[in-house]
């Protein structure tokens, strides 16, 4: 029986290793404003694997707190909600980027300029994290196409 239970436990950590394992972050930025203005976070997300993991949530040394947050514009009125988690399909890619899906990154633990880089850490359902860097860039460098 303690065989088994080391065997399952052993194919568990695996799996959940490859989850991380699988997962491609690009376009890694910060969009940094003056003061203690909160930072938003955008990064694209690449699932490789062949299952899906669930996004739910981040921490960052740097801030005292990070949200996900997706903003939206309806009717002329611009809003943001925040997230809970997200589920992220084998084979696909998840944007966050400035209109949409992004983390908010809250009261600033140090000083940051531009160009500094910053770690995050993605936080998933199953217990994993993957660290992350995002470079601090001006707003107007990060606006949609």
């Amino acid at each position: 029986m303690r065989r088994l239970v080391q065997l399952g436990a052993a194919v568990l950590l695996s799996v959940s290793t490859t989850a991380t394992a699988d997962l491609q972050v690009s376009e890694a930025k910060l969009r940094l404003l003056p003061g203690d203005l909160p930072a938003a976070g955008y990064f694209t997300l690449t699932n490789n694997g062949s299952q899906p993991v669930v996004l739910s949530g981040a921490q960052s040394p740097a801030f005292a707190q990070v949200m996900m947050h997706r903003s939206s514009l309806e009717n002329g009125m611009a809003s943001m909600q925040p997230i809970e988690q997200l589920e992220i399909p084998a084979g696909a890619t998840l944007t966050f980027a400035s209109g949409g899906y992004h983390l908010m990154l809250i009261h600033r633990q140090r000083e940051l300029a531009l160009g500094d880089q910053v770690e995050v850490n993605l936080q998933f359902a199953d217990g994993q994290s993957l660290p992350v860097t995002l470079t601090a860039a001006l707003p107007t460098a990060l606006r949609r196409a």
